[in-house]
C-alpha cells in the first residue's frame, strides 16, 4: 500500500523538553491510524508539526510524496483537521458555516453545493441547515465542526478528540460517519481518550509517551506484546493486604489492584484461572457478589506499556 504520510527521524523541542524525540512511522492509504498516549505524550505536537503549524529541529515530513513545508497549498487542499476545539462561526447558519469552509477550495458553486448536502447527510444534521451554533446542543455543534472539516472531501482527514462529551446519539453518528469517509477511500488520524472507539476504528494504533513510539500495531498484537492473557474482575467488600500479597505469588499472575470493592487480577498465562482464584477466596472465607473472566481490553495493554491511565 502507498504511503500517505512519511515522518523520519522528527525531533522536536521546547528549551529543555524533548516533545517529540526522533520520531519515524508511516501511514498507509486508506487506512485509520489510531494516535493514542497520556496527556503530554506528544501527540498534538506530532500532528501540528505533519502540518506544518510548528517548526521542528530535526527530521522530514512527506505527505502525498511530496516534501511538507508551510506553504504547501496544493498538499494542504486535500487535508481536512478537525481539532477538538468547534471552530465555526456563530453569525452564520449550519449551511452557511459548512457552504463557507467547503468554498475554501470549491470554488464551482454547482459541485459545492453536492458536496455540502453530503457532508450534512453524513453527519446527519440536516433538519438542522437554518439553525445557529448556539442553537445546537454540544454533539450537534461537534456534527457541524466534522462536516466543515471534511465537506472539500480531503484525502487525508485528520480527527483530534471529537466525540469528547457529546452525548450516545452524536457519538455513534460520529464513529459511523468516520467509518463512512474511510468506505469512500480517506486515510485518517485519528486519536481518542476513549480506548474502545481505538479497538472499534482503528486498523492500526500507535501508542506514544514522552515523544517516543513504545508500541505499534493492530488491537490484537498489542494486545499481544503486553503480556496479559485473561483478566479477573471481583467484586468484593473487603479483602486484606496480606491475601492479595499472596493472590499476587500466583504462578501465572501478572499484577493484583484493589480499588473501590473490586479486585482485578491480570495473568500472563494458563488455563484454570479463575478455578484457582474461586478456590482462594473460598478457603479464606473472603465473600463476592460478583466474579468473571475477560480477555484483556486496549485499556488494559495501555496500562501495562505506559503504566498510566489514558486520562493521566
Amino acid at each position: 500500500m502507498e504511503n500517505i504520510i512519511e515522518v523520519k527521524n522528527l525531533t522536536k523541542e521546547y528549551k529543555n523538553l524533548k516533545a517529540i524525540d526522533d520520531l519515524s512511522f508511516e501511514v498507509k492509504d486508506g487506512e485509520i491510524l489510531g494516535l493514542l498516549g497520556p496527556n503530554g505524550s506528544g501527540k498534538s505536537t506530532t500532528i501540528n508539526c505533519i502540518l506544518s503549524l510548528l517548526k521542528f529541529k530535526n527530521g522530514s515530513i512527506k505527505i502525498f510524496g511530496k516534501e511538507m513545508t508551510p506553504d504547501a497549498y496544493d498538499i494542504k487542499a486535500k487535508i481536512g483537521v478537525i481539532f477538538q476545539e468547534v471552530a465555526v462561526f456563530e453569525e452564520l447558519t449550519v449551511y452557511e458555516n459548512i457552504d463557507y469552509f467547503c468554498g475554501l477550495y470549491i470554488k464551482d458553486k454547482k459541485t459545492r453545493k453536492q458536496y455540502i448536502e453530503e457532508a450534512i447527510e453524513l453527519v446527519g444534521i440536516g433538519e438542522f441547515k437554518k439553525f445557529y451554533p448556539k442553537q445546537l446542543s454540544g454533539g450537534l455543534l461537534r456534527r457541524l465542526n466534522i462536516a466543515c472539516g471534511i465537506a472539500h472531501k480531503p484525502k487525508l482527514i485528520f480527527l483530534d478528540e471529537p466525540t469528547v462529551a457529546v452525548d450516545p446519539q452524536s457519538r455513534n453518528n460520529i464513529l459511523d460517519g468516520i467509518k463512512k469517509l474511510r468506505d469512500s477511500g480517506a486515510t485518517i488520524i485519528y486519536t481518542t481518550h476513549y480506548m474502545e472507539e481505538a479497538e472499534i476504528l482503528c486498523d492500526r494504533i500507535i501508542i506514544l509517551d514522552k515523544g517516543k513510539i513504545i508500541a505499534s500495531g493492530t488491537s490484537d498484537e498489542l494486545k499481544r506484546k503486553a503480556n496479559i492473557e485473561e483478566k479477573i474482575t471481583v467484586e468484593i467488600q473487603e479483602i486484606d493486604n496480606s491475601k492479595i500479597e499472596e493472590i499476587k505469588k500466583f504462578e501465572n499472575v501478572e499484577n493484583v489492584n484493589f480499588n473501590m470493592n473490586t479486585l482485578v487480577v491480570t495473568y500472563k498465562k494458563g488455563k484454570n484461572n479463575l478455578g484457582e482464584l474461586i478456590d482462594y477466596l473460598k478457603d479464606n472465607k473472603v465473600t463476592y457478589s460478583k466474579i468473571f473472566s475477560e480477555r484483556p481490553t486496549l485499556n488494559d495493554v495501555f496500562l501495562e506499556l505506559t503504566g498510566k491511565e489514558l486520562r493521566d
